[in-house]
């Protein structure tokens, strides 16, 4: 993997090196002081230009279209909250997507296959294990936003999220982010209500750089794309690991966030 990855600046194939346990140190260090790390260059270069723009005849013909107005669950109801509360307030969405059935022969896939990635994660998240999806297309996707277009506040489904930045646009594609703004004991309904009407002062924005390995507390941080401009795609690479094996979308899911259902 050296010719795709910096393996000497990151280690992550020599996990008994002290290298490798500073790596790491550093890394948990920054997720809880910030809930968020960055590994600038992780991916190559070349390589990153290369995944980016093996992504682009299919992605201009055969990616789905995600357009729609959704709150920041994806949920038509949550149980406690009445339809106009302000924590349901609508954003709308706008990209395109790739699945990892459609991503054959790209460096992510080989990068999301390769066991050391994994362990390196778990270590960093201070997980015993972390396990690739079961699911044959929501395992890696590769998102697009074009002029206008941007990935709205949201919560995502696992608890931390993993993304490779591969191409950046000339303007806008930031990532703005709310670190722990919930937990599992306090959904802050009312603190998410604020951060909606833009009355946050704790988030936080972030330019991201292609080849960068981004990691951050994607379940209980409310984040999302800054809108696009110009004529450059963003275009991220999206890892989906868990903590259990076996995890798959159902088929309705499927069909909402890819426009179609693939059996595992």
């Amino acid at each position: 993997m050296n010719h795709l990855l910096d393996l000497d600046t990151y280690p992550i194939d020599r996990p008994d090196s002290p290298e490798y346990a500073a790596l790491v140190a550093s890394c948990k260090a920054r997720l809880a002081a910030d809930g968020m790390f960055d590994l600038p260059g992780f991916m190559r270069a070349d390589v990153t230009q290369a995944a980016a723009d093996a992504t682009k005849p299919a992605m201009a013909t055969a990616s789905f279209r995600h357009a729609r107005k959704h709150n920041i669950y994806f949920r038509d109801t949550v149980e406690g909250l009445s339809e106009d509360h302000p924590a349901l307030a609508q954003v709308e969405t706008v990209n395109h997507t790739l699945t990892a059935d459609q991503l054959a022969g790209n460096p992510v896939i080989d990068l999301y296959d390769w066991p050391p990635f994994a362990t390196f994660l778990a270590a960093t998240m201070s997980k015993d294990t972390l396990y690739r999806m079961d699911d044959p297309m929501a395992r890696v996707n590769v998102q697009a936003s074009r002029a206008g277009e941007a990935l709205n506040w949201h919560f995502d489904r696992s608890e931390f999220t993993t993304t490779i930045l591969l191409q950046s646009p000339e303007q806008g594609g930031e990532l703005e982010y709310r670190s722990d703004l919930r937990s599992a004991e306090d959904p802050n309904y009312d603190g998410v209500a604020a951060l909606l009407r833009g009355e946050d002062p704790e988030v936080k924005k972030v330019k991201l750089h292609p080849g960068a390995l981004n990691v951050f507390r994607g379940i209980n941080t409310l984040h999302r794309v800054v809108q696009v401009q110009g004529p450059t795609e963003r275009i991220v690479a999206i890892f989906a690991f868990f903590d259990r094996p076996g995890v798959i979308m159902t088929a309705k899911e499927q069909t909402g966030f890819y426009g179609r259902a693939v059996a595992a």
